[in-house]
């Protein structure tokens, strides 16, 4: 069992939730917690850290950025929060310098080696800029992408089936936001699509597809309407990919990552079914989509391409 050293740069909602789900995981043997506000990251240390004679010995702790120097893995949450009824996109602007601060402190002290995993919202942009600004190699740079969607649509599959939303395979593609796409075509249960699935059983029907894929897309906008902010399932997510890199597994999530032709798209970070491993992105599949989820995917690239040229990264 792999038990290295997490950084999880800011001591949000988002950055906090998730160093408690690592330390309940049992994943790592240190969990550090950086934050702007030292006091904020030492009491949730504090917190996260009175639990552990529950969980695999594990020391929980607020650092600072030097603390990056033997990390295996440093996530970054810390960001401009977003606002009710504002677009994952427009807050571009002021999460970008943000994010360029950020890893330009953790590269003064992070080894050659490391793998940075960026949640912060717009999350596809904010890694290629992570990318870019840290000189790291293509395969050591990711984005939390559309893990959570996706999970979002397995759960909507699940409900609207009654099968277990572990057995409902699909995948959300394209960007973290308003162009994602829902691959249907290729979305299964027992091996039926779901279009055969709908007709054998009389459970769901093609106009319940629509709805669960904006229900998908406006899941944000409704949690973050009624308490505020998402976190608990985003650090699941987080979780679960950090788990993948650290045991090596070679498992199939749709990450952000830096294409490099795929799909005839280069130079810029999108999700798309990806192997994630010890070494991060091991290799971005090209699936036999449809041509409407092809294009719709190829939006998406068009629509990052457009903010990241105004970004002058």
């Amino acid at each position: 069992m792999f038990r290295g050293k997490v950084v999880v740069v800011g001591a949000g909602a988002v950055g906090s939730t998730t160093a408690y789900t690592l330390m309940l995981g049992g994943l790592f043997s240190e969990i550090v917690i950086i934050d702007l506000n030292h006091a904020k990251a030492e009491g949730d240390a504090l917190d996260i850290a009175h639990g552990v004679s529950f969980v695999k010995p594990v020391s929980v702790y607020a650092g600072d950025y030097s603390d990056c120097k033997d990390a295996d893995i440093i996530i970054i949450t810390a960001g401009v929060a977003q606002k009710e009824g504002e677009t994952r996109l427009a807050l571009l602007k002021r999460n970008i310098a943000v994010i360029k601060n950020i890893v330009e402190s953790i590269m003064a002290h992070a080894p050659d080696d490391v793998i940075l995993l960026t949640v912060t919202n717009p999350v596809d942009i904010l890694t290629y800029a992570t990318y870019k600004i840290s000189g790291l190699k293509k395969n050591r740079v990711l984005g939390s992408g559309t893990v959570l969607d996706t999970s979002r649509l397995k759960y909507m599959i699940s409900k609207r089936t009654g099968i277990d939303a572990r057995n409902c395979h699909t995948y959300i593609i394209g960007e973290h936001g308003d162009s994602e796409v829902a691959a249907w075509s290729v979305t299964n249960i027992g091996g039926m699509s779901m279009n055969e699935f709908c007709r054998y059983t009389n459970k769901c029907s093609l106009s319940d597809l629509d709805e669960m894929y904006n229900s998908v897309k406006n899941a944000a906008y409704e949690i973050i309407e009624k308490k505020g902010a998402t976190y608990y399932a985003i650090a699941t997510a987080v979780a679960r990919i950090c788990e993948c890199i650290a045991g090596d597994e070679n498992s199939i999530l749709t990450v952000s990552s830096i294409f490099d032709g795929q799909y005839g798209i280069s130079d810029v970070a999108l999700c798309v079914p990806t192997k994630v491993g010890g070494d991060g992105v091991e290799n971005i599949l090209e699936v036999p989509f449809s041509k409407e989820e092809l294009k719709g995917l190829l939006s998406s690239a068009q629509t990052l391409k457009a903010l990241i040229a105004e970004t002058e990264l």
